[in-house]
């Protein structure tokens, strides 16, 4: 059977159709390889590609939207709500068939080698990929952003994995890493102040006392007059998405705010949703054994 690798890659562009066009060519229409989708956001001010395929040709086609957005992408004029450190923000390998995460993990760091010797940006390993424990966590690294990160990455602690301690002047620096699948799921409010979004945040993310494996930061959707509450939620086997919706709930009607709607980043495994639809519906016993769609797909 033919290994098949994930990558989600997260680039530093939402807004500029013909760059946006430019990155997902290198993964549409390429043999053995599968564009799955991309989410874009004019406030974030990113776009989030999802593709599969053989590892040898995913990695030629990350490593060719590396290049692009190198050249296209200059961060001293990037501007978005969502945290970001470079024209390529991060590069996770999901390891999906007959791949195991060491494998995946030796991919992330082939390709990380490359983005530095090919185009002399500097990469730090996260997650199963990291070489440090205080690595492991991307907020970790990606704290100070494109901005902070010229005089971070001088220090001797945050010297980069691969690559010397000095960001590109234009693409910054990259986190490369191999991840278990994760779900990156957004929760609207139908109020402006971002103190109550940054309150419902700081409440929910395990960081501070919230939910297990859920990471959650605000944002100021500026062109709909929303907040948001955004979230990583890095095992939704352990964390399903409704007890995230449910908590964000319950902390904004301390604030007299109501959840205006959701949304999900990119794609989700069947599970997270059945788990969800099996809360709200009050349903017994039932698993994605009992979805048309994944019969017919068998």
């Amino acid at each position: 059977m033919k290994k098949i690798l994930e990558t989600v890659p997260n680039f530093s562009e939402g807004r500029d159709k013909a760059k946006i066009k430019k990155i997902l060519g290198c993964f549409d229409g390429v043999k053995d390889v599968r564009l799955l989708g991309h989410h874009k956001d004019k406030d974030h001010n990113r776009l989030v590609v999802s593709a599969a395929g053989e590892p040898a040709r995913l990695k030629k086609a990350v490593l060719e939207a590396v290049r692009i957005a190198v050249d296209i992408i200059d961060m001293r004029k990037h501007k978005g709500e969502h945290p970001r450190m470079g024209a390529v923000d991060v590069i996770p390998f999901i390891p999906i068939k007959d791949m195991s995460m060491e494998d995946a993990v030796k991919v992330s760091k082939d390709v990380a080698r490359s983005i530095w010797q090919d185009l002399r940006l500097p990469v730090f390993l996260y997650e199963e990929s990291a070489q440090r424990p205080e690595r492991k966590s991307l907020a970790d690294i990606r704290r100070g952003q494109f901005e902070g990160m010229k005089a971070k990455i001088k220090k001797p602690e945050w010297k980069p994995d691969f690559g010397t301690a000095a960001i590109h002047p234009t693409a910054g620096v990259v986190a490369v890493g191999a991840r278990k699948p994760l779900v990156a799921f957004n929760v609207n409010l139908d109020t402006e102040s971002m103190v109550i979004a940054n309150a419902i945040a700081r409440a929910v993310r395990h960081q501070n006392g919230g939910l297990r494996y859920c990471r959650a930061i605000a944002i100021d959707l500026k062109e709909r007059g929303i907040v948001q509450v955004s979230m990583n939620m890095t095992d939704y086997t352990q964390t399903p998405l409704y007890r995230a919706l449910e908590m964000v709930r319950m902390e904004a009607k301390r604030y007299g705010v109501n959840v205006a709607g959701s949304e999900i980043v990119g794609l989700v495994p069947a599970d997270a949703l059945v788990e969800s639809a099996s809360y709200y519906m009050g349903l017994e016993n039932f698993t994605t054994d009992q979805v048309l769609e994944m019969k017919l797909i068998e």
